[in-house]
């Protein structure tokens, strides 16, 4: 069984890295577009709306991999 976890834990590290990546990219394009943005304008914009979707996501694969290991930790006993 450890054989099916431990590729499942790289492959949910490897989300949880790309969504950090994706998620500080919106991070610093948000930055940008809120320099320029109108005062005026209300509502999130499109990037600040994807780093918040990013960072839950990687909230998201963080949890399912301390699960799995958690898994494999109570399996190995």
């Amino acid at each position: 069984m450890s054989y099916i976890l431990v590729p499942i834990i790289i492959v949910l590290m490897i989300m949880v890295v790309v969504s950090l990546v994706r998620g500080i990219a919106a991070f610093i394009n948000s930055t940008k577009e809120d320099l320029n943005r109108d005062p005026n304008a209300t509502g999130p914009s499109p990037n600040q709306v994807l780093q918040n979707k990013m960072m839950f996501n990687r909230i998201k694969y963080q949890a399912a991999a301390v699960l799995v290991c958690g898994l494999l930790l109570a399996m190995a006993r």
